[in-house]
């Protein structure tokens, strides 16, 4: 099976959040689709930052290294692409999002070849994960949040991520907003909350304080540019545990968590960091210091397969901006059902692009 033809292109979906009508966020996706000999067309994708620099990195420098190639040699192809993207140094920000959709589609494809899931090919230790939503936006207010909140708890959800750092109010704000959604949904509703690495240390450790007795599952990106030796401060004043990885969850950064004691739990992005080839070290690195395996950044129905996956996976997420992305992009998608999705029955990532949906979203380069 040899690789024939690799395409990258940029697509912007509209979406909303509900009662106020504004963005939801996790508008904007590269796609990338790779072609075979044999008639596969595998998947990938990446997200948000720069996405036409990414989807020329894709077709100008990466497509032309991999034609050819058997997709299955994923060794083989990533020492190739790093090489291109970085010949020193660790490979970040937008190379590291050209890598991974472009290994995405390589994962996919080698699933369909062999009639199994991604989650499969990575272990196969479950058919489903346990999910989390991300709905918590600063545009609710305190009541509106409870009102969102509910009605994701009627459409199945049992667990429940905020944005902090986000409240007008400042840090008290932020702390009140947390302590009315856990009094409006009771002891029995999980409850996370994420900074998205906007506060310093003295803000992350007040507010960590304000909110210890709320019963919160984890504190997500809490400091800025998640420094190691600041999380590992923070993780040693506060009950609440630590959680990082979206942006820049390659090994090398997680390695560097490990040794810094900084976080409780693993949270790659496979459209951030590399692609699933990097998320499988990712995961034994996991493995190896006993820490969970979840999910993190709008990485969707991809980042799912991880946490299936390996035996360490804990929780996927969902998120409300990315769920609208996706169920106009793909012709079907997992829906939660008490507090689980499931792994889709088809091979590779298990979706199908809606054609009609990539033509009317193609957002073509200026």
């Amino acid at each position: 099976m040899k690789i024939t033809e690799v395409r990258a292109t940029v697509h912007r979906f509209d979406t909303r959040l509900p009662i106020v009508g504004k963005p939801a966020g996790d508008a904007v996706r590269i796609v990338c689709e790779v072609e075979t000999d044999e008639g596969h067309v595998g998947i990938g994708m990446a997200s948000r930052f720069l996405p036409h620099g990414v989807a020329a990195i894709v077709q100008q420098h990466l497509a032309p290294a991999v034609i050819g190639e058997d997709p299955r040699d994923l060794e083989r192809i990533n020492d190739r692409l790093h090489k291109l993207v970085s010949e020193r140094g660790q490979t970040i920000g937008v190379n590291l999002a050209a890598l991974s959709c472009l290994d995405l589609a390589l994962w996919d494809i080698i699933g369909k070849a062999a009639g199994r899931s991604v989650a499969q090919l990575l272990g196969g230790h479950k058919d489903h994960a346990e999910c989390y939503v991300t709905f918590g936006f600063g545009a609710f207010d305190r009541d509106q949040l409870v009102e969102v909140a509910k009605d994701l708890q009627d459409r199945g959800h049992r667990r429940f991520k905020m944005l902090v750092g986000v409240a007008e109010g400042g840090l008290r704000e932020d702390a009140a907003r947390v302590r009315h959604l856990r009094e409006s949904l009771g002891d029995a509703a999980t409850i996370a909350v994420d900074a998205n690495e906007s506060l310093p240390l003295d803000e992350a450790q007040r507010l960590a304080r304000m909110i210890e007795d709320c019963d919160i599952a984890w504190f997500e990106d809490p400091v800025w540019r998640n420094d190691p030796r600041d999380l590992a401060i923070l993780r040693a004043k506060t009950i609440i545990p630590l959680s990082a990885g979206q942006m820049d969850g390659h090994s090398a950064r997680f390695r560097e968590f490990v040794e810094h004691g900084s976080i409780d739990i693993f949270m790659p992005n496979s459209l951030y960091n590399g692609g699933m080839t990097e998320t499988r070290r990712v995961a034994h690195l996991a493995q190896i210091y006993d820490r969970p395996l979840s999910d993190a950044g709008g990485g969707g129905i991809f980042c799912l397969h991880h946490v299936a996956g390996f035996r360490n996976g804990t929780l996927a997420e969902t998120h409300l901006g990315v769920e609208q992305v996706e169920r106009a992009l793909f012709k079907a998608v997992p829906e939660v059902e008490d507090g689980r999705l499931r792994v889709p029955d088809a091979p590779g990532f298990g979706v199908e692009l809606d054609r009609d949906v990539m033509r009317d979203t193609l957002d073509a380069a200026a």
